[in-house]
């Protein structure tokens, strides 16, 4: 197998999409932050000491999604077409999931998997006044379209 990010001299390298045609491109990912039932109780009803969590991580999402390139060093500045956030609430954990789509030379996967990330953050910091043992867990790419690798879906057991 190749490794794309890799050149000649055996250093990491920005792949060349110069050559590659600009094509519909979509992703999907999740994560979840899990907390005690108290805490998600306080997000519900929006009683936690910084204001609304779920409004202030979806921003973060949205922001983290399209400056991507800035935090994970191979990736290509991309302009995104849609970033859209999705929460559920549940008993003890909140449920993150990231769309991201485009038309470009390279796929979304990390831009998705960044937004995740940033929100389940943020929901972190919102709410780490009320408890500072929460856990960060299942971020994942959950399926992609478009380019030369096709798409994917993840395999649920």
């Amino acid at each position: 197998m190749e490794l794309t990010h890799i050149n000649q001299e055996g250093r990491a390298r920005m792949v060349d999409v110069t050559d590659k045609d600009a094509t519909f491109r979509q992703a999907v990912a999740e994560g979840r932050v899990r907390m005690a039932r108290e805490t998600a109780e306080l997000i519900r009803t929006g009683g936690t000491p910084k204001g609304d969590v779920l409004a202030v991580a979806q921003v973060a999402g949205v922001m983290a999604a399209k400056r991507t390139h800035e935090l994970i060093p191979m990736c290509h500045p991309l302009r995104l077409t849609a970033v859209d956030l999705s929460f559920t609430l549940e008993e003890e954990a909140v449920h993150i999931r990231a769309q991201v789509k485009c038309k470009g030379e390279t796929g979304v996967e990390m831009e998705a998997l960044t937004a995740v990330s940033a929100a389940a953050l943020t929901v972190y910091d919102m709410c780490k006044a009320v408890q500072r043992d929460m856990e960060i867990t299942d971020i994942r790419l959950l399926r992609k379209s478009g380019g030369k690798s096709g798409d994917y879906s993840r395999e649920f057991i």
